[in-house]
C-alpha cells in the first residue's frame, strides 16, 4: 500500500479517492473549498491539508484532478504547490484534461527535481469515476507510468501509456473530438425522428445493434428522448476540452470543422442557460432554436 495526495475533490476526483482509500492506500487530500476535503475525510478517513504542499508531504504518489491549465500550474508550483513538497522518486499524476503545453512545462519543472510526471486524463464521466470503470490515456516515461500503472487500477478499467509527455492529453483531446461529433449526430437523428413522427425508443432499439450504436446512443438517449440534462458531463467543461483541441489543432495544421462547428453549437446551448447541463443537451437546442 502506498502513501498518496490527491488534490482536487469535485466530481471526478471525489470519488477516485474514495477508491485509492478503499484499496487500503494512506490518503490525504486537498480540495480548494476546505469544507469539501473534510468531507471526503469524513466518510473515507485519511486527513485533509490546508494546501497541496502539506498534502504532499511524505508522499510517494500525488493524483490531480482539477479544472484548467492555470488550476494545475497553481497546484503544482509555488511555496504551497506540491512540488514544493514532494520528494526525490515521487511520482505526480495528472489527470485533469489540459493543453499538451502545460503538461510538458509541468513534466520539465517536475524532472528538476527528480520527480516523476505522468499526464493521465480520464474518460468515462462522472459514472465511470463512481464505479471505478475509468479510461486512462498517459503520457510520460514508461518508468514513472509503471509506478502509478497499480494505483491507477483502483479506479480504471483501462490504462495505457500512450507516448511520451503529452501523448496522454493528446489522446484525450481525440476523444474528445470523436465525442462531439457522436452527440451532433445522435441529436440530430433522434430530433429527425421526434418530426417524422417515430417512437424515438423503437428506433434507437432497431439502430443501437448495428453500426450507428456507440456508448452514447446507449448510455444517453434515455434522458435525451425525455429532455433531462441534469447530470453527466457539463457543457461548459466540453467546451473548456473543444478549446484546447482547437488551439492544437491550429498549431498543428489539423483541420476540424465538425469539431469547430459543434463547439458553436455548444456555445448556444450555454446561451440557452446549459453551461451545467449534460454535453447530450445538443438535442435540446435542435428542439429550442431548430
Amino acid at each position: 500500500m502506498a502513501r498518496v495526495a490527491f488534490l482536487g475533490l469535485g466530481v471526478m476526483g471525489f470519488p477516485m479517492a474514495g477508491h485509492l482509500a478503499a484499496a487500503g492506500h494512506e490518503v490525504a487530500v486537498y480540495n480548494r473549498t476546505a469544507a469539501k476535503a473534510e468531507d471526503w475525510v469524513a466518510r473515507h478517513g485519511g486527513r485533509a491539508a490546508p494546501t497541496p504542499a502539506e498534502a504532499a508531504l511524505g508522499a510517494e504518489f500525488v493524483m490531480a484532478c482539477v479544472g484548467n491549465d492555470d488550476d494545475l500550474r497553481a497546484v503544482c508550483t509555488g511555496e504551497s504547490g506540491a512540488f514544493a513538497g514532494m520528494e526525490a522518486g515521487a511520482v505526480f499524476v495528472d489527470h485533469t484534461t489540459v493543453s499538451a503545453m502545460v503538461t510538458k512545462e509541468m513534466a520539465a519543472l517536475a524532472e528538476t527535481r527528480d520527480i516523476g510526471f505522468v499526464d493521465a486524463p480520464v474518460s468515462g464521466g462522472q459514472a465511470g469515476a463512481e464505479g471505478g470503470q475509468l479510461v486512462i490515456m498517459c503520457g510520460g516515461s514508461e518508468a514513472a507510468y509503471g509506478k502509478a500503472e497499480p494505483l491507477m487500477a483502483a479506479y480504471a478499467k483501462l490504462s495505457r501509456l500512450m507516448g511520451a509527455s503529452g501523448a496522454g492529453q493528446l489522446t484525450k483531446m481525440v476523444n474528445q473530438i470523436c465525442i462531439a461529433g457522436l452527440v451532433q449526430g445522435l441529436s440530430e437523428g433522434l430530433h429527425f425522428a421526434e418530426k417524422a413522427g417515430l417512437d424515438g425508443r423503437a428506433v434507437v432499439e432497431v439502430i443501437g445493434g448495428g453500426a450507428a450504436g456507440s456508448w452514447q446512443m446507449t448510455n444517453r438517449c434515455q434522458t435525451m428522448l425525455e429532455d433531462e440534462f441534469d447530470h453527466g458531463f457539463a457543457v461548459d467543461w466540453m467546451r473548456k476540452d473543444l478549446a484546447i483541441c482547437l488551439a492544437t489543432a491550429e498549431r498543428t495544421g489539423a483541420s476540424l470543422p465538425v469539431t469547430a462547428l459543434v463547439d458553436q453549437f455548444y456555445k448556444d446551448v450555454q446561451n440557452l442557460g446549459g453551461g451545467r447541463w449534460d454535453t447530450s443537451s445538443l438535442i435540446r437546442r435542435l428542439r429550442t432554436m431548430g
